[in-house]
């Protein structure tokens, strides 16, 4: 009696296999591009959030800008208002830091520009440090020089260099500088200069950044202005 047994050949299984592997590197190869995408977007998505964090930071510094003064050798009896405008350099007094927000005690915040990583580019830094009166930041100040629409003595300051603690606000940049802007009396009314000597408080700074690569798929720091909204002089108007 013949018994009827059935099996797979082994051609069959080699087959089964091939096709098996075949389907897994498929499946393997599907995965892999779709974790590489979704790199590609946590990263774009992480570069547009800080760009905008530099935006938000850099608008809530300048908006917190206090008044005060600084004393000077030579000064107007010995004062003179604490602000420095350079076209890669920039030093004032703010309520609002990125240690502490808005909620923490005024800090000296110096801007500075310097050298990328490895000499790609630039990156703008910004110190902050504790700001308690006039004694406080006296050493930021090293002489005076004359105001050229007033002939007020304005501030001469030291250059601001970086520290181990500095906060890196945007790297990767092919340029950075700052403008400020001052209002004049009609016709005039208005004019941008990157160079800050007057002995009071600009009416807007404008930051121009240019990045390093251009992507059109990212959002890109640029140029921003913003407004100062302080009308007093401090050099009248407010008690150190």
């Amino acid at each position: 009696m013949r018994v009827n047994q059935r099996g797979v050949t082994l051609l069959e299984l080699l087959i089964a296999v091939s096709l098996m592997s075949l389907l897994s590197l498929g499946v393997l190869f599907s995965m892999r591009v779709g974790i590489n995408a979704m790199g590609k977007t946590n990263d774009r998505f992480l570069k547009n959030r800080r760009v905008l964090g530099v935006e938000k930071a850099l608008a809530a510094q300048i908006a917190g800008l206090m008044p005060v003064t600084i004393e000077c050798p030579g000064g107007q009896g010995g004062k003179a208002v604490l602000f420095q405008g350079d076209p890669q350099s920039m030093r004032f007094v703010s309520s609002y830091s990125l240690q502490e927000g808005a909620r923490g005690y005024p800090k000296l915040l110096e801007f500075t520009v310097i050298a990328g990583e490895n000499g790609s580019g630039v990156r703008l830094i910004v110190n902050e440090l504790p700001y308690s009166g006039p004694f406080s930041v006296r050493g930021a100040c090293v002489g005076t020089q004359p105001d050229p629409l007033t002939g007020q003595s304005a501030a001469l300051f030291m250059p601001i260099s970086p520290r181990p603690d500095s906060f890196v606000l945007a790297d990767k940049l092919a340029g950075v500088r700052f403008v400020y802007r001052d209002e004049l009396p009609p016709p005039v009314l208005e004019r941008w200069t990157p160079k800050w000597l007057a002995n009071k408080l600009p009416s807007a700074i404008r930051i121009e950044i240019i990045p390093l690569e251009n992507s059109p798929a990212n959002l890109q720091v640029t140029t921003t202005t913003i407004p100062i909204r302080i009308t007093a002089n401090p050099m009248l108007n407010y008690a150190d």
